[in-house]
């Protein structure tokens, strides 16, 4: 039930980021090309200058979105393009608009309203990535507990020997060495430093380094391999 909600939620955001989006293309597009028209542009210049700005905030837009999901900081030339974008956009309607700050904020209504929207909805995208990531860890989690419960009751010791099962996350050499980072700064109470903390050390997004630490504290990253059984006695060569 909960995944029908999300998803009508998200769809209904998406349906109104459209809707806004239409309203203030046209709005700003009118603005920017009367504007460039104005100051003496030709013809074919006043047209495509309008969509050069607004294609802009959207390419950086969503090569921002696209490194969320995959775990990676935005970088400096996407944040710059949108917020020149932005800025852009906002002087184009205002510049047009009657010498009144009544005038001046109904004409730079549309286009903050598309990106506040916009931001909202990767917003929305970013937390449904987050629960796929999770929902994809629960059931190695509970197929780790699990051992771990047969281990206790049966009586068997833990000695490195099987192949590891597959991982949480994928271990590669970074998210090793980001999980080695937070076991040489663990505290006297066995507390690990935050995902947060493990991701800016390595420059990367705060949802990647609280997989790193949930991979970790899974076993994800014992030397390449999870733990066996074998059992304490005369089996194991103990007398």
């Amino acid at each position: 039930m909960t995944g029908r909600v999300d998803l009508w939620i998200r769809r209904t955001t998406i349906g109104c980021v459209g809707f806004l989006a239409l309203i203030a293309g046209t709005v700003s597009y009118l603005h920017m090309h009367a504007l460039v028209a104005l100051h003496g542009q030709p013809g074919w210049v006043a047209a495509l200058t309008p969509l050069s700005v607004d294609g802009m905030i959207v390419a950086a837009s969503t090569t921002l979105l696209a490194d969320s999901r995959s775990g990676r900081k935005g970088g400096v030339l996407p944040w710059a393009l949108l917020l020149a974008g932005s800025v852009a956009s906002l002087a184009a309607n205002v510049a047009v608009a009657e010498p009144t700050l009544i005038a001046r904020v109904i004409a730079a209504w549309p286009s903050f309203a598309l990106t506040a929207s916009y931001e909202l909805l990767t917003r929305q995208v970013r937390r449904s990535a987050a629960r796929e990531d999770q929902h994809r860890q629960s059931p190695q989690r509970r197929r780790s507990a699990a051992t771990v419960g047969r281990v206790q009751a049966t009586g068997l010791a833990l000695v490195p020997s099987t192949p590891a099962p597959q991982a949480v996350v994928r271990s590669d050499a970074l998210q090793r060495q980001a999980w080695q980072w937070a076991l040489a700064r663990q505290v006297s109470d066995g507390a690990l430093p935050s995902g947060k903390a493990i991701a800016s050390a390595y420059d990367r997004h705060e949802r990647w380094g609280r997989l790193v630490k949930s991979a970790g504290q899974a076993g994800a990253f014992d030397h390449g391999e999870a733990p066996g059984l074998h059992p304490i006695g005369e089996d194991a060569g103990i007398g």
